[in-house]
């Protein structure tokens, strides 16, 4: 049969096989193409952990028919072809559809400063996130997607970026995380969706959104010699936004739920905040997520301050309410003080690769160092001069005090959501020692922890010692990783630690399902395959049948508003030393996350080449103790015993 007549004249099975390759041309077009793209400035990505500098295999990638797989090209010429990295970094920085914090700070200094130390500046930047990220799609075949990114950098989502990239390659704005124009430009109301938020784009100059409207910025446009602005992009001078458009969604609830009511692609509830929330006595009494959040006092409504919204040429706007930009958490920073806090100054004198190679540690910038350092000693080429290093100093010693800022307001939070009651001694003989303590969570608006509870230690530290000093029990204590002697403890697993079989730890826990049924605890939520190519699959069954998705749940240990959890604890009479005295001391332990998870996503690579030590020492060394509690018990063979003393 000719191939040359009509369609109508070809079998069904050669038309079928026409329709195909031409389906399939458009796919072979796009890998054979620059292994840069020239609209956006971003290098593809078809290893999948380009975050850690490691070389992996395609089909660990983000696009399974990208790259290496499909290409024709010769490799050599494709590498010649590359863009030279300074110019796909100058492309990246000139990007303005989403303008940096960076920008916003000339006018708003007050919200730029508390912004920059926030955990929503710290979102994307955190290199655990990253390699959580890359290691869920690792183990489903990259079939999770962005799903993290899109509400840790909604920019970064919305630029179409490869989700595994190095942090160091990422759009400014993409790496700000919940940056300035990710609430301020939000498209729509979308409320529960899981992120994938909508950005409008446009520069400096285009219209913002707020909650108070249009009225005083309408004033300053119509002084522009007073207030020294320009609203046309051709015209040299300090350029301003033309616009504010009311956004009143950005004073309720429901605002805050398009991140913090999160479900999984397979419909896994992970974050319930604002599920929480809507069942509060917070929500009947109308107090909202900005009152506890944004206010002069961080963790309970306690007002706002009055002042001016901007700093426009020197002179202040009219006063009003100030929202406080810092929103304190659990989280902390484990990264170098050169990146984060994110700081315009920093920003401008050195990039942030460069920033990686001062050694802060070793005193760079200081007299000390600087005074008894060899003539020979080999410095990085961007920080050979001295002037440089001082300068850095400076910065560094600015970027510390303000992360010791930070340090005392996620204390404050934490102790605005948790305390301990006094300890209670319910027996105390020759026979052993019976004591209990309660958790209590104080606050009206949430669970504590909440979020990303499956990931959040809050622990008791629990040691008794006799009179002599001797330890006679401990719990919440860690192995020689760091991590808590529970079920994912490395020391455990091997048999080289006991299980902590007492433990009192508010970490909620992923539960998947067995291939033959029964739940195992996991620390990722991937359960095991048969499959050689693991995806995460749809569900076979509704899950408004089951409440939740089959394969997966989450077994929450959360506190209920108002609520409380009460700590048990036995000593047995063999562990005693005798008669005397014997002092129970408890601990409240946050940390932002476990050690344990290191290790399960170390595979993936971890960004800017921290090692999984480094980095598990700075997840430990974050952690603060939010309350305490301490207590004496005498034992006397002969007689029985009560505490004689508790506080």
């Amino acid at each position: 049969m000719s191939v040359s007549g009509s369609p109508t004249d070809l079998s069904p099975i050669v038309r079928r096989g026409l329709l195909a390759l031409l389906l399939v041309m458009p796919l072979l077009a796009l890998s054979s193409g620059s292994a840069t793209s020239a609209d956006s400035g971003f290098p593809q990505d078809p290893a999948g952990t380009a975050a850690s500098g490691q070389d992996s295999s395609d089909q660990d990638g983000d696009d399974l028919l990208g790259g290496d797989l499909l290409s024709d090209d010769d490799p050599e010429k494709t590498e010649t072809a590359q863009v030279d990295p300074a110019t796909k970094h100058a492309r990246v920085f000139k990007e303005s559809r989403f303008p940096s914090a960076d920008e916003c700070a000339t006018c708003h200094p007050k919200q730029y400063r508390e912004w920059s130390v926030s955990q929503h500046a710290y979102a994307q930047l955190s290199p655990l996130m990253m390699s959580m990220q890359n290691a869920m799609n690792l183990g489903t075949s990259a079939t999770n997607g962005d799903f993290c990114l899109r509400c840790h950098a909604p920019v970064g989502s919305d630029l179409g970026e490869p989700f595994s990239i190095s942090n160091l390659d990422r759009h400014p704005a993409s790496r700000e995380g919940i940056t300035c124009v990710t609430c301020h430009r939000m498209s729509l109301p979308y409320r529960k969706i899981s992120g994938r938020l909508g950005i409008d784009q446009g520069d400096l100059f285009n219209p913002i959104k707020g909650a108070g409207g249009n009225d005083e910025l309408a004033r300053i446009l119509s002084k522009p010699e007073e207030f020294r602005v320009v609203t046309d992009r051709e015209e040299m001078g300090r350029g301003i936004h033309v616009e504010v458009e009311p956004f009143f969604e950005m004073t309720q609830p429901s605002f805050c739920a398009s991140c913090h009511e999160v479900f999984a692609p397979n419909g896994l509830r992970a974050h319930e905040v604002f599920t929480e929330y809507r069942n509060s006595p917070a929500a009947d009494e109308g107090t909202t997520c900005n009152d506890c959040h944004m206010g002069n006092v961080q963790g309970i409504p306690s007002g706002y301050q009055e002042g001016p919204a901007a700093v426009v040429g020197g002179k202040e706007t009219a006063p009003r309410k100030l929202a406080n930009h810092f929103f304190a958490g659990p989280d902390y920073s484990v990264i170098h003080p050169g990146i984060f806090p994110i700081n315009k100054r920093a920003n401008e004198f050195k990039t942030l690769a460069e920033w990686l190679e001062f050694d802060v540690e070793a005193g760079w910038g200081t007299d000390s160092f600087e005074d008894s350092c060899p003539e020979d000693f080999s410095f990085p080429g961007s920080w050979v001069s001295i002037d440089d290093r001082y300068d850095g100093r400076e910065i560094i010693d600015e970027q510390l005090e303000l992360l010791e800022w930070a340090k005392e307001q996620r204390r404050t939070v934490l102790v605005q959501g948790f305390a301990l009651s006094d300890p209670r001694v319910t027996r105390a003989d020759s026979g052993g020692i019976d004591f209990e303590i309660d958790v209590k969570n104080l606050t009206k608006g949430h669970n504590v922890p909440t979020g990303f509870d499956a990931e959040r230690i809050f622990v008791i530290q629990v040691e008794v010692t006799d009179g002599d000093g001797n330890v006679v029990f401990l719990s919440g204590d860690r192995d020689p990783n760091g991590d808590l002697r529970d079920n994912f403890s490395l020391y455990v697993r091997n048999g080289e630690l006991p299980l902590d079989e007492q433990l009192f730890n508010l970490q909620s826990k992923f539960m998947t399902r067995n291939i033959r049924g029964g739940d195992m605890e996991q620390v990722l939520t991937i359960n095991h395959s048969v499959s050689l190519l693991p995806f995460l699959r749809p569900a076979s069954r509704p899950n408004n049948i089951y409440g939740r998705p089959k394969g997966v749940r989450k077994h929450r240990r959360s506190i209920e508003p108002l609520g409380k959890r009460t700590a048990k604890y036995h000593i047995d009479g063999d562990h005693l030393t005798g008669d005397g005295q014997y002092r129970i001391e408890f601990r409240f332990v946050s940390q932002s996350v476990p050690v344990n998870l290191v290790h399960q996503t170390m595979h993936a690579g971890i960004d800017y080449g921290m090692s999984p030590r480094r980095l598990a020492d700075a997840i430990v060394k974050g952690a603060i103790v939010v309350d305490s509690r301490e207590t004496v018990v005498e034992i006397n063979s002969s007689a029985s015993s009560t505490p004689s003393s508790g506080r």
